[in-house]
C-alpha cells in the first residue's frame, strides 16, 4: 500500500517503515499507528530524503507517527534501537 500510494518512495525504505510500523503494533500502545500515519510518515522521510531508517532519523521524526507524548516516549531510545535492529537483521 505504501509503494502504490508514494510511488516515488525508495523500495527499501519502503519495505523498513512497514516493518518498522508493524513491530510498533506489536507493542502495548495508547493508539497504534495506521495506515495513515504511516504514510504520513513515508511522507516526511521521503521529505527528508530519506533512503533508509537510522536511529537519528527514526527519533526525529517519531512525532509524524505517534501521536502521544507517552507512546514517543515509550518507543525513543532502546525500543526504536531493538526494531532497527530487528530490521537490520532480517535484510
Amino acid at each position: 500500500i505504501v509503494s502504490a500510494r508514494l510511488p516515488q518512495i525508495e523500495r527499501r525504505l519502503a519495505l523498513q517503515v512497514v516493518a518498522f510500523v508493524q513491530g510498533l503494533r506489536q507493542l502495548d500502545l495508547y493508539k497504534l499507528p495506521g495506515l495513515a500515519e504511516t504514510l504520513d510518515w513515508s511522507r516526511a522521510l521521503i521529505e527528508l530524503n530519506a533512503v533508509s531508517l537510522d536511529p537519528a532519523m527514526v527519533q526525529s521524526t517519531l512525532g509524524v507517527l505517534l501521536k502521544y507524548q507517552d507512546d514517543i516516549a515509550r518507543v525513543q531510545g532502546s525500543e526504536a534501537a531493538r526494531l532497527l535492529a530487528e530490521l537490520r537483521a532480517a535484510a
